[in-house]
């Protein structure tokens, strides 16, 4: 018991009267009553408590201790009807961050749905493609795409993140449609940087249908610090690119691009979404929103609809 549970035991015998009817009102023994306020009366080092035969008062000392007793309990009623209220009707402020083009497409819908269900619930959300500090930023939850770095941070994998190598039907015009990764390699790419990450090299096996991994340097022509704009500059024609299937916002058909080494393999849950928070239990509100970003995703996720046969590529 610590010395909170046994200031609240004193402050019962004082409003009771007495050690008996204090301790019939807990259902406890009045022996085990009295033993836990003589252990808070060494941990207090005064005395608490006149007794006698017939009646019992506090000292000088136990009449101040009453009031910060009365201030604990109220304290810690206020407390639990904090966290009831929270149980019970999800409200306060919620801080996000995310990762700018999932973010745009994912959590902004994530958040008009969320908001609309909990009307109690203000949102701060915060787009970035440099990685923030969850703790030292007070973000209750930030969701992460790519390795996890930090390793005193809880993580719960959102979706897979899948990649395709891209290029354009007019780029296959002009340069034609590369059948090794020597042929790639000697083509024009388009690479994304954001200060912190340079995307210039891409990792795919030796030859079709082996398990060795090759990691090669890019030929880029085109650097950009933006994951639409790289995308876009695909679309234009201006490079291949080892795309993010998240990133897509339709099916490869109507975005006129065509895959390009699908007999290769590429490297597998790399680049997995994740929901990061600070806490292991995390409050009901971070799970709900949780939850409804999963929603909006979908199981499996609403992009691997977008590259038809997707699961027979780069195997």
């Amino acid at each position: 018991m610590d010395m909170a549970s046994r200031l609240d035991l004193f402050l019962d015998v004082v409003q009771k009267g007495s050690f008996a009817k204090a301790a019939n009102a807990r259902n406890i023994d009045r022996s085990a009553l009295s033993k836990q306020i003589k252990i808070l009366e060494q941990e207090l080092g005064v005395r608490l408590l006149n007794r006698s035969t017939r009646a019992l008062s506090p000292t000088a000392a136990g009449s101040r201790i009453i009031k910060q007793a009365e201030s604990i309990r109220e304290m810690l009623s206020d407390t639990l009807q904090i966290a009831k209220s929270f149980h019970a009707k999800p409200q306060g402020l919620l801080r996000l961050t995310s990762p700018t083009l999932f973010g745009t497409m994912y959590i902004q819908k994530a958040v008009h749905l969320f908001m609309s269900r909990y009307p109690d619930i203000d949102i701060k959300l915060e787009l970035n493609d440099k990685i923030s500090d969850i703790i030292g930023d007070s973000f209750d939850l930030a969701f992460r795409i790519g390795p996890l770095r930090d390793s005193n941070l809880i993580a719960k994998k959102l979706a897979s993140n899948k990649v395709a190598i891209l290029a354009s039907e007019d780029f296959i015009k002009t340069y034609g449609c590369p059948k090794t990764a020597e042929e790639l390699l000697k083509l024009p790419s388009v690479i994304y940087t954001n200060g912190v990450y340079k995307m210039d090299k891409i990792t795919l096996s030796e030859s079709p249908g082996s398990d060795i991994m090759r990691t090669h340097p890019l030929r880029g022509r085109l650097e950009v610090n933006d994951v639409s704009a790289c995308n876009n500059a695909v679309y234009a024609g201006l490079g291949y690119l080892t795309i993010p299937l998240f990133s897509l916002d339709r099916n490869i058909k109507d975005l006129r691009l065509i895959p390009l080494l699908t007999n290769y393999k590429l490297p597998r849950d790399e680049w997995d979404i994740h929901a990061v928070y600070p806490h292991r239990n995390q409050s009901p509100t971070v799970k709900l929103f949780i939850e409804t970003v999963q929603e909006v995703i979908g199981n499996p996720p609403i992009w691997e609809s977008y590259i038809d046969d997707y699961h027979r590529m780069y195997r």
